[in-house]
């Protein structure tokens, strides 16, 4: 019963100080994961793409499909010829490993969600007798930047303090608002998307000392809320190698054509409201607690990084697809008043296919199915002790296509992800990730309806 009463009197301590209580105390802290390596920067980066391509080891620089939505390149919209609807989820499973212990961990949530419209029609520009040299797409998107999730406790015993238990706890991530726009001349599109950056997490030290001369704990709070207004810019250009031999393939099904994809971010500024209380608490209510820093909406500045990628795909229209990207982020140029901390530049590269058996097939369904794999290998901004953390992983997913009863091909994308990340010297984390993906496809926005 004293703990009870102890913690209900730092409540009221910390009511009487005029402290705001949105910052929980590391009793209340409950991560939705347990990610170590998240508990620096702005933590775990969190795939910037979508379930169709997390089959394909996150390919995105050069990728265009016209019924899926690419939110790495925002070239990629003017390819769309449907609306689409995409929602996202995943679940995690994580085996974390450090010296001679282990630990496993299960995760999951909400991913993303976005709706991307075509704002030129292309059911109009048939019925029209028009031929499909200008495209414009438009999307919108929420998805995360950034998590932060995080448990660990240690016990150490100290000369003269006897047993103390050390509790890291932290929770939260930021997220990205997108506005996306793609403009497609023939071969050639560009794209832009404003990002707004958004999020709060909260950081967690708790120091408990117990011994026969003393008995309290020392618990340091931060909580820091970011924002911040990002852009990219992309371009895609698709090199048609079959032009010579065009009447060779119907509907472009089989066709051979290039395309060579980039995208590039600005390093924007970030701006962050800290709030921060630093206390200490004896188990025995006689003594009082000593609250020995607060403080509440403290603002400062920083820089995030500008980031870059591009890519080579060779496809098959609705057959087959190869694909080749490399990704880069200017970490060692991020600064953060609120947490200061020192990273390095990261890079990524990947290799991915899909297969499409028969889109045409009426009597096998599983002709029709998109299937897809991938491979990846790349740098964290993050390092222990002057060593840079890596991870590299492979990927199988599918595209199951859905037809609706307006008769648009919809799909249900799974992607299967398998993978390492950390340094075997510190952490290893071993993962299995499952994200679904919905795509709710509908070709009948801003359709032109003619009476006779």
């Amino acid at each position: 019963m004293s703990g009870i009463w102890n913690r209900w009197l730092i409540v009221a301590v910390v009511l009487a100080l005029g402290w705001n209580l949105g910052i929980a105390q590391n009793y209340y802290i409950q991560p939705k994961s347990n990610s170590p390596y998240s508990r620096f920067g702005l933590g775990d980066p969190a795939d910037p793409y979508f379930a169709a391509a997390a089959g394909m080891a996150g390919i995105g620089a050069s990728f265009n499909d016209p019924s899926h939505f690419n939110a790495v390149n925002p070239a990629s919209l003017g390819w769309l010829q449907v609306t689409a609807f995409e929602v996202g989820l995943y679940t995690r499973y994580s085996g974390l490993r450090t010296g001679g212990e282990s630990s496993s961990n299960w995760s999951g949530n909400l991913n993303y969600f976005s709706l991307a419209i075509p704002l030129k029609n292309p059911i109009n520009q048939a019925l029209e007798r028009q031929k499909n040299k200008f495209g414009w797409g438009t999307a919108i998107a929420l998805q995360p930047y950034t998590n932060v999730g995080y448990h660990v406790e240690s016990v150490a015993e100290l000369p003269g303090a006897g047993q103390t238990v050390t509790s890291l706890k932290g929770t939260g991530g930021t997220y990205k608002l997108g506005w996306s726009n793609g403009l497609r001349f023939g071969a050639l599109s560009f794209g832009l998307e404003a990002g707004y950056l958004f999020g709060k997490a909260t950081y967690s030290r708790r120091v408990e000392f117990d011994s026969l001369d003393v008995s309290y704990s020392t618990e340091l709070l931060d909580e820091t809320s970011l924002k911040s207004l990002q852009w990219k810019t992309g371009v895609q250009y698709t090199l048609d190698l079959g032009k010579k031999n065009a009447a060779k393939w119907v509907n472009d099904i089989g066709k051979p054509v290039l395309t060579i994809g980039a995208y590039f971010s600005n390093a924007p500024e970030l701006t962050s409201t800290t709030s921060r209380l630093y206390f200490r608490d004896n188990f025995d209510l006689s003594a009082p607690i000593d609250t020995f820093a607060s403080a509440n909406g403290v603002e400062a500045s920083g820089t995030l990084p500008g980031e870059m990628g591009f890519g080579l795909t060779y496809e098959k229209k609705d057959k087959l697809r190869i694909s080749a990207e490399y990704a880069a982020g200017k970490w060692s140029k991020y600064r953060n008043e609120a947490r200061p901390e020192s990273l390095l530049d990261s890079w990524r590269v990947a290799f991915a296919g899909e297969v499409i058996p028969d889109v045409t097939s009426y009597n096998n369904y599983f002709q029709r199915v998109r299937y897809r794999a991938g491979f990846y290998y790349g740098t964290d901004p993050r390092s222990v002790n002057g060593a840079q953390i890596k991870e590299y992983g492979i990927t199988l997913g599918a595209g199951l296509p859905i037809i609706l009863p307006r008769q648009t091909t919809s799909f249900l994308n799974i992607a299967l992800e398998a993978g390492r990340f950390g340094l075997e010297e510190s952490l290893m984390e071993n993962f299995v990730q499952m994200t679904l993906g919905f795509t709710l496809n509908d070709n009948s926005w801003f359709f032109k309806r003619k009476f006779n």
